[in-house]
């Protein structure tokens, strides 16, 4: 029996699972502090005998291996969480192996593993709701290096019509500061979920949106490019992407159909609890 754990910036998502990616049973625990959300999730798995964890989390986090903070939450805007330890709260309380990584590329693992990047060498798993993040799979491995991406920080041109200054505490008008959840809310006082189709939010969206995929395909080339999120939801919403993919890339890139190429995750709102279980599944068992 595996565990997973999604730790998103509004909620925990729990559950335990087999190695061929059934899911047995899950929980769902809201992401306050670490003192009222993590007794929680040590409680659900405490009920069952699991023999490794896989983490996906919201970041930014310390990956390295070799590091004194190996396992915490790092410098991230969601209060009570910065430095948390996360592995080792883990680790001390289930006394079993924990496998650690960003909710994107947990995402972008299980899709890859189980959806729309299967049989690919190079899929990007990107989510916008409370943050905005990405992942890559390379040639079968979770894209990592100096440390793991932080795609949802990138810097774009402003739409001529957006006088909206951002939310990101550290950048302010970054991607995730202009076009995140929160952004929308606080640019229109209403979440974006109770906006009209014909808002004009929506074409700003897809303005910072399109951008940064276009950026992603400049250094990345992935084969297939996966939305996922909260505000993705909006069906028309990638329909709007598609539109401004083709305006700014005409005439420079030779791209895929867009509806074939940027597509909603295959697994839905499973994709990052399924790449979880899979790296439990890795660290029993090995790659």
């Amino acid at each position: 029996m595996l565990g997973a754990v999604e730790a998103g910036g509004t909620k925990y998502i729990c559950a335990v699972g087999t190695e061929d990616g059934k899911i047995m049973e899950r929980v769902q625990i809201p992401t306050e502090y670490p003192g009222k959300t993590i007794p929680k999730v040590i409680e659900f798995f405490q009920k069952h005998q699991i023999d490794a964890l896989g983490i996906g989390s919201f970041g930014p986090l310390d990956l390295n291996g070799q590091s004194d903070t190996y396992g915490y939450i790092k410098a991230t805007p969601k209060p009570g969480w910065v430095n948390f330890p996360l592995v080792e709260t883990m680790k001390k309380a289930l006394n079993v192996p924990v496998a650690f990584d960003t909710d994107v590329n947990a995402a972008a693992w299980g899709e890859f593993l189980f959806g729309a990047g299967k049989g690919l060498g190079i899929c990007l798993y990107m989510t916008v709701g409370t943050g905005i993040g990405a992942g890559a799979v390379v040639d079968g491995k979770i894209l990592h290096g100096l440390s793991h991406p932080e795609m949802g920080h990138i810097f774009l041109r402003r739409h001529p019509q957006d006088e909206f200054e951002g939310f990101c505490p550290y950048h302010v008008d970054c991607l995730e500061g202009l076009a995140a959840g929160p952004a929308i809310e606080k640019r229109w006082g209403i979440e974006g979920a109770g906006l009209p189709e014909n808002h004009p939010a929506w074409e700003i969206e897809a303005h910072y949106l399109a951008q940064a995929l276009l950026q992603y395909i400049l250094i990345l080339s992935p084969e297939k490019i996966i939305m996922g999120g909260g505000v993705m939801k909006q069906p028309h919403l990638l329909q709007r992407i598609h539109r401004e993919m083709e305006r700014l890339s005409k005439g420079f890139l030779t791209l895929p159909q867009p509806e074939n190429y940027i597509v909603s995750p295959t697994l839905g709102d499973d994709s990052g609890i399924l790449g979880a279980l899979m790296m439990a599944k890795d660290i029993v068992y090995g790659k």
